[in-house]
């Protein structure tokens, strides 16, 4: 009784916590812990810090799934959103020439791009152009971060809100 009790008890508290817009945070692309789910009342912003799905159909996010550089979550094709900082908007102009992610001529700070991940495998990479509209290219400063640098820009109407700290420590 009392481990159906502290069952019951898990399963609220995470019901909860989504259904409340809250999100623990485990990978490494930003701070570990706790965060929450703002709605975005406006058009979104270059440096806006947001939650996003990732459309599961790409192939760039199939490979991350399989190799389990994405975790498991609510988003279409069972991945977890991802929270990154947007860094492009339609219109704008990406270039990964060198190695690095500049947009509009201007480098993007802690944009290297990799070409294998940490177990030597070849990454996909996204060669760059023009932001369509109703796109993003999102990023994160994390050196190992799965981000557009791989997989490109993906749909704004991914976004479920900013994404705002809660309870975070970084390891």
């Amino acid at each position: 009784m009392i481990l159906l009790l502290a069952a019951v008890t898990v399963a609220c508290i995470g019901a909860a916590g989504v259904l409340g817009g809250y999100r623990i945070n485990t990978t490494p692309s930003f701070a570990l812990g706790l965060w929450r789910i703002d709605a975005l009342t406006r058009d979104v912003r270059v440096g806006d810090t947001v939650f996003i799905c990732p459309p599961a159909h790409l192939p760039a996010i199939k490979l991350a799934r399989e190799r389990l550089y994405l975790p498991a979550g609510l988003c279409e094709g069972g991945i977890a959103p991802l929270i990154k900082t947007v860094a492009a908007l339609p219109g704008q102009t990406v270039s990964t020439k060198e190695g690095l992610a500049v947009i509009d001529s201007i480098r993007l700070s802690h944009s290297t791009v990799h070409k294998r991940d940490g177990q030597g495998r070849v990454l996909p990479g996204y060669g760059g152009g023009r932001i369509a509209s109703g796109m993003v290219y999102v990023h994160s400063d994390y050196v190992a971060s799965y981000d557009s640098r791989y997989f490109g820009p993906i749909p704004a109407s991914g976004i479920l809100g900013l994404a705002r700290e809660v309870f975070t420590f970084q390891p």
